[in-house]
């Protein structure tokens, strides 16, 4: 097999090590650089097109083997991150650990253990994020590890700000983008659209208004009439309301979205449990355009739209782009 192509086989196929935090790839990286150079030198010492086949058979194999493992086990621990790949190493062929590894990091990935794909269905927080945005999401930025895990891999808490993707509290099966704006015990309300938080109005840069007009309820949150809030918006305003705002209980928090005029959030279906929180997004790796139905299913039309439009509707300005957090600016106390 030419040496060119061979070359950029194994070049795409080691840039899924990037796909893993910094901590991870500078304790790992070099022999896990070394797997991916064995497995493309393998190939390679295999004549013509066989040895390109014989290449995307074994990567195809291991992704079919993570996708069985991951509907039985669906999360790891990093320490067991850490007892896998450590008990791997002590293995005595090459080749066998080699093969281990690879499963184990693709297993990694495939399982949205570290990173998961993730595409913007809604306008919600247009302006920031857009409809038809493809991001990678951090799931360990937030995770509740223990010291030892840390050591390796990223963690911070939720900070005010922060964008956020996490698991929607009246449907677990979808997932949310939206922006924090309350940790516990903060104090929210908001008036003629405008955030007031623990007494002081907020000056949100990010925020969007595509509304002129006012509505009682969402735009001078908790007051007004009620009619579009949920059983659980509801149950949020019996119980964690005082003095005209909402107080943010212990291990939760209160999200918005940025396009504050056209968002479902907390406003209308209550806190996000802190056990929700999925993690933060990394990048924007692929954004196109094409409206909430086709991105909320692949269906046949959506695939023949991508194949004829790629590259009239790819939004190539937004490729690679960093969803990044950023807190408001709090102005002088509020009566």
């Amino acid at each position: 097999m030419p040496a060119s192509p061979m070359r950029w086989l194994c070049r795409i196929y080691a840039a899924l090590l990037y796909a893993y935090p910094r901590e991870f790839r500078l304790e790992y990286g070099a022999a896990m650089q070394q797997v991916f150079r064995d497995r493309c030198r393998a190939a390679a010492r295999t004549e013509g097109a066989l040895g390109v086949l014989r290449f995307a058979f074994h990567t195809a194999a291991d992704w079919v083997s993570t996708a069985v493992r991951e509907s039985a086990i669906p999360r790891i621990t990093a320490e067991q991150v850490r007892a896998v790949w450590s008990a791997g190493r002590r293995q005595a062929p090459r080749g066998f650990v080699g093969e281990w590894v690879v499963t184990i990091l693709l297993y990694l990935f495939a399982s949205t253990t570290l990173v998961q794909a993730y595409v913007v269905p809604t306008g919600s927080m247009e302006g920031t994020v857009r409809v038809g945005d493809h991001m990678l999401v951090d799931r360990l930025a937030y995770a509740e590890a223990g010291a030892a895990a840390r050591r390796v891999l990223p963690y911070r808490d939720l900070e005010r700000g922060d964008i956020v993707c996490f698991l929607y509290p009246e449907d677990v099966r979808q997932t949310y983008v939206k922006r924090v704006i309350g940790l516990p015990g903060d104090r929210i309300r908001m008036v003629n659209k405008q955030v007031i938080r623990n007494g002081r109005l907020l000056e949100e840069p990010y925020t969007q208004h595509i509304d002129p007009s006012l509505e009682a309820y969402r735009d001078n949150f908790p007051a007004g009439p009620q009619y579009q809030v949920s059983p659980r918006g509801l149950d949020m305003l019996r119980k964690h309301l005082v003095n005209g705002e909402v107080v943010v209980p212990p291990d939760s928090f209160f999200a918005l979205g940025d396009n504050r005029d056209n968002s479902l959030d907390s406003r209308f279906w209550g806190f996000v449990p802190r056990r929700y929180l999925v993690g933060k997004p990394l990048v924007i790796y692929w954004s196109f355009d094409a409206p909430t139905s086709d991105l909320e299913g692949w269906s046949l039309d959506h695939v023949l739209d991508v194949a004829l439009h790629f590259f009239t509707k790819t939004r190539w300005h937004r490729m690679l782009m960093v969803p990044r957090a950023q807190k408001a600016l709090e102005l002088g106390d509020t009566p």
